[in-house]
């Protein structure tokens, strides 16, 4: 095992000890579920990382702040929701620090879709982690403002790329939702309000921010 393989393991169970809940007498074991990430050699990693681990908690949440130029955005990733391999690709993730110094490459206000779009380190839907993973969905997703979710180019395509709902997005049940903005949504709004440059061909409420949107660091708690 390589010494990236042990540290990595390692923060994961630090991770594990952190952020699940405690055990008690009735239940010191915490249910599991099985995930399956695979390797994409024809897009590989804009980032070195490793693939997560097969295994995602179903119990607890997890909080992770990403530090937006315009302010900290703190979103609560639910574990014991629909998409658990989803949340814990992106812990997975912000462990290895993948977020950090990317820009986000897509905004969109329309009655249909009012989204930020992050998580793509070269442009929009390219530069991802070099795997992808199956749709968690249940078929009853809504997407309501505060919303994060897995952005993909694909059924079964998901990877690192993400979006945060700042109004309502009204799009099919086919996105595996992380959990909730719980601090920062005024910081997405203002992103909102700077304007967008229509660079998409579904309208012109549909593009690169006009000012530019950048992470500078993802890291967990508030």
């Amino acid at each position: 095992m390589t010494s990236r393989w042990v540290a990595l393991v390692l923060s994961v169970v630090a991770g594990v000890a952190l952020f699940a809940p405690p055990a008690t007498a009735a239940s010191a074991a915490v249910p599991v579920v099985r995930c399956t990430f695979t390797p994409t050699p024809d897009n590989p990693a804009a980032r070195p990382v490793l693939r997560p681990l097969p295994l995602a908690l179903t119990r607890g949440t997890v909080d992770v702040t990403f530090h937006f130029n315009y302010g900290p955005v703190t979103v609560r990733l639910d574990r014991a929701g629909a998409a658990p391999c989803a949340v814990a690709n992106m812990v997975s993730l912000v462990l290895q620090h993948f977020y950090d110094r990317s820009q986000c490459w897509r905004l969109s206000d329309s009655e249909r879709l009012g989204v930020l779009q992050c998580g793509d380190l070269y442009e929009v839907e390219k530069g991802g982690p070099g795997y992808q993973f199956p749709d968690e969905v249940s078929g009853a997703e809504t997407y309501e403002r505060g919303t994060i979710a897995m952005g993909n180019q694909g059924p079964g395509t998901n990877g690192s790329e993400f979006f945060i709902v700042h109004s309502f997005a009204h799009i099919p049940a086919q996105y595996s939702v992380l959990g909730k903005v719980v601090r920062g949504m005024d910081a997405i709004d203002r992103m909102v309000k700077d304007g967008i440059i229509p660079t998409d061909p579904n309208g012109p409420l549909d593009g690169a921010p006009k000012h530019p949107v950048k992470i500078a660091t993802a890291s967990f708690g508030r």
